[in-house]
């Protein structure tokens, strides 16, 4: 791998990410949620911040752009649909557009849906991505912004990568999304026996970020939408995948 992770937690339930190209030395923070946490994570491995990459406009992703700007003249790499809302971004990007930290290269899809311009970004080489609030572990994004079939179709563009990329999301959800995706998808073994694992995990104060893609195919009820036991557990063997999706939004965002 080309690139060294540092992950640590911030604000309540936050996750910040610094990622150094191993080659080159060049560090990017992906989003900016804590300026302390990130210029700490800098200061304990003697390294200075080169890029911001920014997944949407919100303020615990975008609010530490113009701090950490200030501090380390770094480059702010934006979402072109949400450049107004980004502070001092530098470089737009939208979908196809390939970026490079260092020697790592990351393709950026937009990722509609919590907001309108969010955008990922996909180091297919490394086998990872950063995938802020479209897709958590167990969930996906409230849809602040955005359309159910504007979700739907952002996250059918993640599920066709490679099953064993890890998925960096923005936040620590998983306990509480496995109690919701028990409640609408309740005969999965393969659900259950995840629960249980995040259980344990969390009772320790264990992150169960990063998530593997496969196991969200298996578990995750949004990335199941399209899939028949899915439509089955829901009563909605006739739907299309786009209202089954909108259906799960519903139930959780009044679970």
């Amino acid at each position: 791998m080309a690139l060294e992770i540092v992950q640590f937690p911030c604000l309540s339930d936050n996750y910040g990410y610094l990622i150094q190209d191993q080659k080159s030395g060049i560090v990017a923070t992906i989003d900016t949620p804590d300026v302390e946490a990130i210029n700490d994570a800098l200061g304990q491995r003697g390294w200075k911040l080169d890029i911001i990459l920014n997944t949407h406009h919100h303020y615990d992703h975008a609010g530490g752009n113009l701090a950490l700007k200030d501090k380390w003249n770094c480059k702010i790499i934006g979402p072109k649909q949400e450049a107004a809302r980004i502070p001092g971004i530098d470089q737009q990007v939208g979908d196809g557009d390939v970026i490079e930290i260092g020697h790592a290269k990351a393709r950026i899809y937009d990722t509609p849906g919590h907001t309108l311009g969010h955008i990922v970004f996909h180091f297919e080489e490394d086998g990872l991505a950063f995938v802020g609030d479209t897709v958590f572990a167990l969930g996906c994004g409230r849809l602040f912004e955005g359309t159910p079939e504007q979700m739907w179709s952002s996250l059918s563009k993640i599920v066709t990568w490679p099953e064993n990329t890890m998925l960096y999301c923005a936040h620590e959800y998983t306990e509480a999304n496995a109690q919701f995706a028990l409640s609408v998808d309740g005969d999965n073994h393969a659900l259950k026996k995840r629960s249980a694992e995040i259980k344990v995990l969390r009772a320790k104060n264990t992150p169960t970020v990063p998530t593997r893609l496969g196991d969200e195919l298996a578990t995750n009820p949004f990335l199941r939408a399209n899939r028949i036991e899915m439509k089955q557990a829901l009563n909605m063997e006739g739907a299309n995948d786009v209202e089954v999706f909108a259906e799960i939004r519903k139930r959780k965002d009044n679970f």
